[in-house]
C-alpha cells in the first residue's frame, strides 16, 4: 500500500526558499567549484544510505545530472552558465539545511523540493546537455570525417556542444523576457 501526499507552495513560501537559497549561496561564495559539487555529491551518498521516499530519489536523479554537467569535460560548460550550476548546487552543500536529514522519511523532503525549484530554473541547461548526452551515446563521426580528414571527435563534439549551449543561452533570454515568475531563485 502506498499513500499520495501533495501540496502546493505559494508565492510566500518559494519567497522562504529563495531566502535560504541566497544565504546558502552566500555561504558558499568562499567555497571552490570543487568544495561544492563535493557537498552536492556528499548528500547523494548520505541518501544512498538512508531509505528514502521514491519523491526524494526520482529529483535526487536530477541533482546527479547537475553535477555530471559541472564535471563532463567533454560539456565544458562556460564560466558563467557553470556559475549557474554551482549557485543551484550550493544549498546541497550546507550541512545544516532546512530539515535535519536524520529525520527518518522527511530530513531529505526541503533537498528534494530546493532541487525540484532548481531544477526549474535550469530547465534549458539541463535540456541541453541531455540532448548533448544523447547525442554523444548515438551518433558516431560523419561518414568521411575523421580517418585522412581535419575533423576529430572533438571537433565533431565542440560544434554540437556550442550549437546546444547557444540554444540553451537564447531559451534562458526568452524565458527571462517573458517575466516568467519561476525564475529568480538563481
Amino acid at each position: 500500500m502506498s499513500l499520495r501526499v501533495s501540496f502546493d507552495l505559494g508565492e510566500s513560501d518559494l519567497k522562504h526558499f529563495r531566502l535560504i537559497m541566497r544565504e546558502a549561496r552566500h555561504a558558499a561564495a568562499k567555497a571552490s567549484p570543487e568544495a561544492i559539487v563535493a557537498g552536492a555529491t556528499g548528500l547523494l551518498r548520505r541518501v544512498d544510505a538512508a531509505s528514502v521516499p521514491l519523491f526524494v530519489s526520482e529529483r535526487l536523479e536530477k541533482l546527479e545530472l547537475m553535477i555530471r554537467m559541472l564535471t563532463d569535460k567533454e560539456w565544458r560548460l562556460p564560466a558563467q552558465d557553470s556559475t549557474r550550476v554551482l549557485n543551484a548546487l550550493a544549498y546541497f552543500c550546507e550541512p545544516d539545511d532546512l530539515i535535519p536529514d536524520d529525520i527518518p522519511g522527511l530530513g531529505f523532503l526541503d533537498d528534494a523540493i530546493m532541487i525540484e525549484l532548481v531544477v526549474r530554473e535550469l530547465t534549458h541547461e539541463i535540456d541541453a546537455y541531455r540532448d548533448f548526452c544523447d547525442f554523444r551515446a548515438t551518433h558516431s563521426i560523419p561518414a568521411g570525417h575523421g580517418q585522412g580528414s581535419d575533423v576529430t571527435r572533438d571537433d565533431w563534439l565542440e560544434a554540437r556542444r556550442k550549437s546546444l549551449q547557444l540554444r540553451m543561452r537564447r531559451r534562458r533570454r526568452r524565458r527571462k523576457s517573458k517575466g516568467d515568475s519561476s525564475a529568480g531563485l538563481l
